[in-house]
């Protein structure tokens, strides 16, 4: 009768998977041990962590169907003619607004003219109970409007560098490339100042495009009418005439417009429930993460022990 070989090769995997159980099994305190404790850190830092709120808004693009930007693309060859440019309509806008709402210079002097330094840099957290912030008084004292000094003598008032990026960590910015929409959130431990903070962001953004625009208008509004009264020839008098006509209606129609360059789909609303932390998520990581570095310590604790024992023989 023929007898069939055994593979060594499967013999040494089912000894080698055996001794790795084994050696599991010895050191199941340990691991244990290690799970328990990181399990420990985690349930203490998930409720260390205070928690988040986001409120968010959903925009769409504010467009003029046959305003402004329609009579802007009927008078684009003869502006160009006259050597200005009347710009490139809503979507150049509303590329310009987006990038404008994340930038230094929009973000600080939207901290300092909503005076949000304080809430933003020497806040401890929001009471529930009282709707306020808790201040920090070693960093800044409410009674005084101060901030304090540091060991050094130096005061802790926040650069705008500091306040802008803090803000930016709250902020997000997000579009949607099928639709065109763009969502707007801010994130704070205060619901209420998260939907208070994204209605100004957005009514901000909304009023510094239209000031920009008119502002621009109205500075090309001054240098066509100069041309006007260089000019004695009757042709371009008419074409001067028509830019003027565009430039005036489209600071009238800017002034008039509320919502400039975002109308509001969805307007922000105190949120009810927390964004994070994820507390259950943290524990089961910080759980995980135990058990992965109490396998490992059992392991390199075996080998350990191995490499002693010819050493001893």
């Amino acid at each position: 009768m023929s007898q069939v070989p055994v593979n060594q090769d499967d013999r040494a995997d089912e000894i080698s998977l055996r001794e790795l159980l084994a050696t599991l099994w010895r050191g199941k305190w340990i691991i244990i041990a290690f799970v328990i404790v990181f399990a420990g850190v985690g349930v203490a830092y998930a409720l260390h962590k205070p928690n988040i709120y986001k409120a968010s808004v959903l925009l769409a693009p504010a467009q003029d169907e046959g305003g402004v930007n329609g009579l802007s693309g009927q008078l684009g060859g003869l502006a160009s003619l006259a050597g200005i440019n009347l710009g490139g309509g809503s979507s150049n806008n509303t590329v310009i607004a987006k990038e404008t709402l994340k930038s230094r210079a929009f973000l600080r002097d939207f901290i300092r003219r909503h005076d949000l330094s304080v809430p933003l840099m020497a806040s401890k957290n929001w009471n529930m109970d009282t709707q306020e912030w808790s201040i920090d008084e070693e960093v800044y004292n409410p009674k005084t409007g101060e901030w304090q000094k540091n060991k050094d003598g130096l005061s802790l008032r926040p650069t705008n560098w500091d306040m802008v990026e803090r803000f930016r960590e709250l902020l997000t910015v997000r579009d949607n490339k099928d639709t065109g929409l763009v969502t707007v959130a801010i994130a704070s431990e205060s619901p209420v100042a998260a939907k208070q903070w994204l209605e100004l962001l957005i009514k901000d953004i909304n009023e510094h495009m239209r000031e920009q625009d008119v502002q621009d208008a109205e500075a090309r509004i001054a240098y066509l009418e100069g041309k006007l009264r260089e000019t004695n020839i009757s042709g371009m008098q008419q074409v001067f005439y028509q830019l003027i006509e565009s430039e005036t209606r489209t600071v009238m129609l800017a002034n008039a417009q509320r919502e400039y360059v975002f109308k509001t789909v969805d307007p922000a609303v105190i949120p009810q429930e927390k964004s994070e932390p994820k507390r259950a998520l943290i524990v089961i990581l910080a759980v995980m993460l135990g058990g992965m570095l109490g396998v490992l310590g059992v392991f390199v604790k075996a080998f350990v022990q191995n490499s002693r024992q010819p050493n001893k023989a």
